[in-house]
């Protein structure tokens, strides 16, 4: 059966930068739109998600958001290099950055239109992995990796993930992949329950893109009220514990540990951690 909606002129709703959005029967495909640094957040992807997600929530036609990723990589998480760059005023810069990532990863959740999201290559931090969790759909190509990593550069995690996480897998998985930051293979995080569906990397796309044709051939108030009851069960308890999960993360990255972390990444070596 052909479950395709029916496609009238697609629409670039936003052609370039960090961010692009195009529309096509229904659907409102959204692309991080950073290859160079594997999709890295930087507060200017933020806002630029944000924007991207209320240009959807405006218009009564996106049943479904289609959210993926440019180049080899989903989203590897921040922009480690930009948050390096700020050494001692980290803390104060990821006030404001943190403050983004909420916004952007909140207006997901209270969408109405349904995110199926489209993972390649390593989905990381509270950037990747954080929208991961605030996703309705998850397909997963065969080789995805999956990893938290925000303790290994001495922060915690961030994006709503610190509460989202224990939902989806269990508080036992999850303490398990926030504290050791090992890398997560696809089939163990379909095992888990982290994400919906696992395709071959060649079939990836066109699988994502029959899930959101499948989902927007639902109706409308149906699927965005679902989707609400669904996340009345987590939501209120996540929006109202992202103050204080912003508040952790900015004061762990003023942190010597939190800078040391970050230099070991950008240097591909093991960070020696003192505690300061």
């Amino acid at each position: 059966m052909d479950t395709r909606v029916e496609s009238g002129s697609p629409e670039t709703w936003i052609g370039e930068g960090p961010v692009l959005l195009h529309f096509d029967g229904a659907i409102a495909t959204l692309t991080l739109n950073r290859p160079a640094a594997s999709n890295g957040m930087n507060i200017e992807m933020m806002k630029a998600i944000y924007e991207a997600v209320m240009h959807c929530h405006r218009d009564p036609r996106v049943r479904v958001v289609h959210l993926r990723g440019a180049g080899p990589n989903f989203c590897a998480g921040g922009d480690v290099r930009e948050f390096a760059a700020k050494g001692e005023a980290l803390g104060d810069f990821l006030k404001e950055v943190t403050s983004y990532l909420q916004i952007a990863v909140g207006a997901l959740i209270r969408l109405d239109a349904v995110v199926v999201t489209e993972v390649h290559g390593y989905a990381a931090g509270g950037g990747g992995l954080g929208l991961v969790c605030a996703s309705d759909i998850v397909v997963a190509g065969a080789s995805a990796r999956f990893m938290a990593g925000a303790t290994r550069v001495g922060m915690a995690p961030d994006g709503g993930a610190s509460v989202i996480l224990a939902r989806l897998i269990g508080l036992r998985r999850a303490a398990d992949l926030f504290l050791t930051n090992r890398i997560v293979a696809a089939d163990e995080a379909l095992s888990i329950g982290l994400v919906t569906e696992v395709a071959g990397n060649d079939d990836l796309a066109e699988a994502a893109r029959r899930k959101a044709e499948s989902v927007a051939k639902g109706a409308p108030r149906a699927l965005a009220a679902t989707k609400r009851l669904l996340w009345n069960g987590v939501g209120l308890s996540v929006e109202a514990c992202l103050p204080e999960e912003a508040r952790t993360v900015s004061e762990l990255s003023a942190t010597a540990d939190s800078r040391e972390g970050l230099a070991a990444v950008i240097g591909k070596r093991k960070p020696v951690f003192t505690g300061a």
